[in-house]
């Protein structure tokens, strides 16, 4: 089962922050292959990516003076179909494991792209047979 590094930054929520996230990553030649950004408690915003080169990235935004943290998550190509989702959710619930994020995509009629953060990377492999 796929695995991602998802590198996570909490910034201030104010415009430009993630022009200057994105700005410096396409300077270093990274590719962002996911993003999710959401508004947390306090003014703060949390954003999330997958990128194509985690080390370089991270480097890029240390370099722009921008913390990440890195963490694993399960990259998961589903069915573009209704349900879909909920039968992983379920598979989830039922080994008891806690999804603490989750955001995907579709294009078309193809696949989806889900990318859960979950609280135990293992458990949810075994749980999801992979």
């Amino acid at each position: 089962m796929p695995t991602s590094a998802q590198l996570t930054l909490t910034l201030a929520s104010k415009p430009g922050v993630l022009a200057q996230i994105t700005s410096t990553l396409a300077r270093a030649g990274v590719n962002i292959t996911a993003v999710c950004a959401a508004e947390a408690a306090g003014g703060r915003g949390k954003i999330r990516l997958l990128v194509d080169n985690p080390a370089r990235a991270t480097d890029a935004l240390k370099a722009a003076k921008l913390r990440a943290g890195q963490e694993e998550t399960l990259a998961l190509t589903l069915d573009n179909r209704p349900g879909a989702l909920a039968e992983v959710a379920e598979k989830l619930a039922r080994a008891r494991v806690n999804i603490k994020c989750a955001y995907a995509t579709t294009q078309g009629s193809g696949p989806a792209l889900v990318v859960l953060t979950v609280s135990n990377l293992a458990k949810a492999q075994a749980a999801l047979g992979g």
